[in-house]
C-alpha cells in the first residue's frame, strides 16, 4: 500500500532513569489508581516504590490495585474499574508489562460508565457492541517489560473465561495514554524466560505487520527497526539482564512494534495464539506465539506469498546473505535457538493435538478481524493444519 494513516498522540519519555522524572510531568489528576500485576515484579525492580515516591513529590494521592494476571480477565478489569470508583481515583497509572497496560486502559474506560460489564463494549456475538457514553479516565503507561507496545495503542487484550474469548477490547478514540514512560532500567529484573517470551511477542507484531495486507511505507520503517533491534539485542538481554544497551534496544523495539499495530496490523497468528490461551490461560502469550510461529510463516512461504518480504525479514534478523524466502525460516529458528525457546511444547501446558479444530474455530470467530489483515485468505482447514504441524 502506498498510502497510510498514522495518528498516535502518546507523549513517550524514553530512556534509562525516566521514571525518576515522573513528578515533573503533567499528571492528569489528583488521585491515581496504580495498577500492577498479581506478582512481585514491581516490588523487586523497585518501580512501585519509585512511582509512589514520585507521586508524593508531585502531591498526588494514590491507591494500588495489584490483581492483574498474565492473561488479564474480564472480572479483574471490572473489579479494577469499581476499585477506581470506590477510591475516588481520577486517573489510572499502569505500572507493568503488556497485561497490566491492557487491563488498565480498559479499567480507565469502564470506570465512568453506567455499567460495570466490560462485554457491553465488545463487538462479538457475546458482546453488546455498545460505545461508551462517558469519557474514559485519563491513564498513564509505565512499561516494565519489552513485549507488547501497549503503551502506544488503545486496545487491550482481555479474556472472558465464560465465553472462551480472548480478544482485543477498547479501541475507542479517548483511550490513548496521556503519556508513556519507557525506561529500560525497569526491565533488568525480568527473568530470561520471560524476556524471551516478551521479546518474541514484539517481534511477531512487526513480522506480521510486514506481511499484512495493510503494510505500508510507514509501517515498513518501524517494523524494520523493531525486527533489526530484536535480532541484535534479544539474545544479549536474555544472557545478561543488566546489559543496559541490550535492554534499551529491546525497549525501543517494543515501542516500534506498538506503532506497527497502529499504522498496520497484526495478522491471524495473533488470533491463533489468543485461541490457545483462551482455553489454557496459564500459557504465556509470547510462548504460544513461538510454538506456532515456524509452521505459521512456513504456511505463507509454501503458498508463495510475499516472497521478497520474507527475504527482507531474514536480512533484518541478521541473515545478510538471504536470497530466498526459506532463509527467513532459518533465521527465525536460529534466533529461537539463541534465545533458548526452540523446543517449547504445547503439551507442557496441557494442550492436546485434537484441540486444533476447536482453536481454529475460536480464532476465526473471536478474533476474525485479524484474518482480514492476512496477505491472502486462510481457511479453517488451513488454520487447523498449522496447529497440528506446530504441535509437540
Amino acid at each position: 500500500m502506498e498510502t497510510y494513516n498514522f495518528f498516535d498522540p502518546v507523549d513517550v519519555h524514553f530512556g534509562p532513569g525516566q521514571l525518576k522524572n515522573l513528578h515533573t510531568f503533567d499528571l492528569p489528576g489528583k488521585k491515581a489508581m496504580i495498577v500492577t500485576s498479581n506478582g512481585k515484579s514491581t516490588i523487586t525492580n523497585g518501580s512501585l516504590a519509585t512511582t509512589k515516591s514520585e507521586l508524593d513529590k508531585a502531591g498526588v494521592e494514590y491507591a494500588v490495585f495489584n490483581k492483574v494476571s498474565a492473561n488479564p480477565l474480564k472480572e479483574t478489569v471490572e473489579e479494577g474499574a469499581q476499585f477506581a470508583c470506590d477510591n475516588n481515583c481520577d486517573f489510572v497509572i499502569a505500572l507493568g508489562g503488556g497485561s497490566v497496560m491492557d487491563a488498565a486502559k480498559n479499567m480507565a474506560m469502564l470506570a465512568p460508565q453506567d455499567t460495570n460489564d466490560l462485554w457491553d463494549f465488545v463487538f462479538t456475538e457475546h458482546g453488546k457492541g455498545q460505545v461508551p457514553q462517558k469519557p474514559s479516565l485519563p491513564w498513564v503507561a509505565i512499561t516494565t517489560s519489552a513485549g507488547t507496545g501497549s503503551e502506544v495503542d488503545t486496545v487491550g487484550v482481555v479474556t472472558n473465561t465464560k465465553t472462551d474469548e480472548k480478544i482485543g477490547v477498547g479501541g475507542f478514540p479517548d483511550m490513548w495514554a496521556k503519556f508513556a514512560i519507557v525506561d529500560p532500567e525497569l526491565m533488568t529484573t525480568v527473568p530470561p524466560k520471560f524476556t524471551a517470551y516478551q521479546g518474541f511477542d514484539a517481534l511477531f507484531h512487526s513480522l506480521e505487520g510486514y506481511i499484512a495486507n495493510t503494510h505500508n511505507i510507514m509501517g515498513d520503517m518501524v517494523e524494520r527497526a523493531a525486527i533489526e533491534n530484536i535480532g541484535r539485542y534479544l539474545p544479549r538481554a536474555i544472557k545478561d539482564g543488566n546489559n543496559m544497551e541490550a535492554r534499551a534496544g529491546m525497549a525501543f523495539a517494543n515501542t516500534m512494534s506498538g506503532y506497527s499495530m497502529v499504522v498496520s496490523s497484526c495478522t491471524s497468528e495473533h488470533s491463533m495464539e489468543h485461541a490457545m490461551s483462551a482455553y489454557h490461560t496459564q500459557l504465556p502469550h509470547g510462548a504460544g506465539l513461538i510454538m506456532i510461529s515456524v509452521a505459521y510463516f512456513q504456511y505463507w512461504i509454501n503458498r508463495g506469498i510475499e516472497p521478497d518480504r520474507f527475504v527482507d525479514m531474514a536480512k533484518f534478523l541478521g541473515k545478510t546473505d538471504a536470497t530466498k524466502p526459506q532463509d527467513f525460516i532459518v533465521a527465525l529458528k536460529d534466533l529461537q535457538k539463541a534465545c533458548g525457546v526452540d523446543n517449547l511444547k504445547m503439551s507442557d501446558y496441557g494442550i492436546q493435538k485434537d484441540e486444533a479444530r476447536k482453536f481454529a474455530k475460536n480464532a476465526m470467530t473471536a478474533m476474525g478481524m485479524l484474518f482480514k489483515a492476512d496477505p491472502a485468505e486462510m481457511s479453517e482447514d488451513d488454520c487447523t493444519k498449522i496447529y497440528k504441524e506446530a504441535y509437540k
